[in-house]
């Protein structure tokens, strides 16, 4: 992991174990991994089509293709999206699709001329120009995608686990432009996801809950390899109640206002106990109920979930301590 600032992110220490860097699998255990995604529904491969202007009546050839992840690498067996299209440009000013598969390996008959050639794996991909000649054999064509791919979660705290329905990641480019925006690569990923990508540096930013819980980490992605990286929330899961004593029901018909120490609104609603995930901090908790107001302060510790309690009593509640929501001084 490169670039984490400090006070965002930290990285966990050996991943099967909720770890602090990201961690490479060997080449063969990330094949097989990737082995186990395959979103791509299954197409019918269309083995010839008409022949190139010139050479109508000429034969066509069985031309067979194949992907790695590596030159070295192993041929991928599945996950993969063959097009096959001509360079000539239609009408609409694309370049007609003449054949696809889906899979592995692929083979196409193909008549004598030229074409361009795309296999894609999930977000990787190349292309490579074919031709076919009008006489002799085509050799088999091997690309090599130079892709990876990652796995991400998240845990609060040192080791708490989050509901994977709680985490959401967008991926994004590492290079900033000149607006200081990055070119998002993808977004609303979720946890425990094999993520398919040309291999290079990428941007991670993950959100816990939908209010302030956000760390962000730069990602390497070494072709032929799956990374796992655990990134570290600094956030917890509250609770607030308005109660007339401790430990008392919930007062329904509540609306409530959550403010950060400087005095920000960071969540408002109506219930008798919202729950909200926010990030470490001290935060001011004011519940209106009828006509009057009443509030307490309290503070948030990493990984720690907790009930906060405001009592009707005063509208200077100094409730006890609960859990991990405590008082300020």
């Amino acid at each position: 992991m490169q670039g984490i600032p400090a006070a965002n992110c930290l990285i966990l220490a050996g991943l099967l174990t909720l770890s602090a860097a990201a961690e490479a699998v060997a080449e063969d255990d990330a094949f097989k991994s990737f082995h186990q995604l395959n979103s791509t529904s299954k197409m019918p491969k269309l083995s010839a089509f008409s022949a190139a202007p010139g050479l109508s009546g000429v034969a066509a050839k069985d031309v067979r293709f194949e992907a790695k992840l590596t030159a070295n690498g192993d041929v991928m067996q599945d996950g993969l999206a063959w097009r096959v299209f001509s360079p000539l440009a239609g009408q609409d000013g694309k370049l007609p699709l003449v054949a696809s598969s889906d899979g592995g390996s692929a083979a196409f008959q193909l008549a004598p001329g030229d074409y361009f050639v795309n296999v894609a794996f999930g977000r990787a991909g190349v292309t490579k120009k074919v031709t076919v000649p009008a006489e002799g054999n085509v050799e088999k064509q091997t690309l090599i995608l130079d892709a990876g791919g990652f796995i991400l979660n998240a845990v609060a705290g040192s080791d708490q686990r989050i509901p994977p329905a709680q985490l959401s990641f967008s991926v994004y480019s590492s290079e900033v432009r000149d607006n200081g925006d990055r070119a998002l690569v993808m977004s609303e990923v979720k946890p425990n996801t094999i993520v398919r990508l040309a291999a290079g540096t990428y941007h991670v930013v993950s959100e816990y809950g939908d209010i302030n819980a956000v760390v962000r980490a730069d990602i390497q992605v070494e072709a032929g390899k799956l990374t796992q990286a655990v990134l570290q929330h600094k956030a917890a899961q509250i609770t607030l109640k308005l109660v007339s004593q401790t430990g008392g029901e919930a007062i329904a018909d509540t609306a409530w206002s959550v403010l950060t120490a400087a005095g920000d609104i960071v969540n408002e609603s109506v219930s008798a106990f919202p729950t909200m995930v926010l990030s470490e901090g001290g935060y001011l908790a004011i519940a209106r109920n009828k006509d009057k107001i009443y509030q307490r302060e309290f503070s948030v510790k990493a990984g720690l979930n907790a009930d906060v309690e405001v009592l009707m009593r005063d509208a200077k509640t100094t409730a006890s301590n609960l859990n991990a929501a405590e008082p300020q001084d």
